[in-house]
């Protein structure tokens, strides 16, 4: 699982988040193990079962106010409570002032103690939406990925089968490469699988007999794009008689990506079958049926119903029946 430090944190996204660090410097090589945060209230008032001190602590008007409430002793016994965990930092929200038993403490005990004028709602929220991209599960799968009419396909299928120069076809056709050969993938909390290619790779891709080709350069900055989401997988078959393939589209086929479930088309391969096109015709038909029209489903329908009525008309009509 990605891990980052406080450091990095805090060196990466301090300014968006309005981030001051107050005491415990020594700390900022603490790993930061998730996006997650915690507001400690309940650990404040001694209950630690379910203390998740592994995540940033925040504490707001309501633990400042709680704090402020107590006795000396009192608090210094409460703040002890929290700080015998190897909790990654604090952060004090809302500009509430640091209390000076908290920044001995954090010294102390290494633990990096923050602060933000920002409310506890909204850091919650952007230190969880700047974060979720570091920890988010990743993988790197190899073939090809193109943004076509807005729909992110990713062209798999075996090595020298073609998925490159398909991807370069679909560019000079208008649209725009992604990732070729590896192509990184990422869950986002949304509920989307993002691609995008590595630094090293990023604008180019191999066309065997040609050898590496800058897209950018040859048709311009419009024919890339640094990532997108993939919304079908597009898998390419070597073509093979005795296989059955789908010839209608009623039944749905989903690969599995990061534990999410995608569409996924398989195209069989043969001399002389335009698969660009078909490549195109994917990306309408499903924007089609993300639209809530299924060509599919339709043509069944009135199949169905004709059959139906062909039925009505030919069949004879008893005489002793009305």
């Amino acid at each position: 699982m990605p891990q980052i430090t406080v450091g990095t944190m805090a060196e990466t996204y301090g300014d968006q988040l309005s981030l001051g660090l107050v005491a415990g410097q020594v700390g900022i090589a603490n790993p930061l193990p998730t996006s997650d945060v915690h507001r400690p209230g309940l650990a404040l008032a001694g209950f630690l079962g379910l203390f998740t001190f592994d995540r940033a602590q925040v504490l707001g008007n309501t633990e400042m106010l709680y704090l402020d409430s107590l006795e000396p002793e009192d608090r210094r016994k409460t703040l002890e409570t929290i700080y015998q965990f190897d909790i990654p930092c604090i952060v004090i929200t809302d500009g509430n002032e640091v209390l000076p038993m908290m920044t001995e403490l954090s010294n102390e005990r290494q633990i990096p103690l923050f602060k933000t004028p920002y409310s506890t709602t909204k850091f919650a929220h952007l230190f969880s939406y700047y974060l979720d991209d570091v920890f988010a599960p990743r993988t790197a799968i190899h073939g090809s990925l193109v943004d076509v009419y807005g729909i992110g396909l990713l062209i798999v299928g075996p090595s020298g089968i073609g998925k490159s120069e398909i991807a370069i076809d679909l560019v000079e056709r208008g649209h725009r490469l992604v990732a070729d050969d590896v192509v990184l993938v990422s869950r986002k909390v949304q509920g989307m699988i993002v691609g995008s290619s590595g630094e090293a790779l990023r604008d180019h891709m191999e066309i065997r007999g040609l050898g590496i080709l800058n897209v950018r350069s040859m048709f311009g900055v419009r024919a890339v794009r640094m990532q997108k989401r993939i919304e079908v997988v597009v898998k390419l078959v070597e073509w093979n008689k005795s296989a059955t393939y789908d010839r209608v589209g009623l039944d749905d086929d989903w690969i599995s990506i990061l534990d999410l479930e995608l569409p996924q088309v398989t195209i069989p391969i043969y001399p002389g079958k335009n698969i660009t096109v078909i490549a195109e015709t994917i990306a309408l038909n499903y924007q089609l049926k993300i639209q809530g029209y299924n060509t599919a489903e339709e043509f069944n329908r009135r199949l169905v119903e004709r059959m139906k009525n062909k039925r009505r008309d030919d069949t004879p009509v008893r005489p002793d029946i009305e």
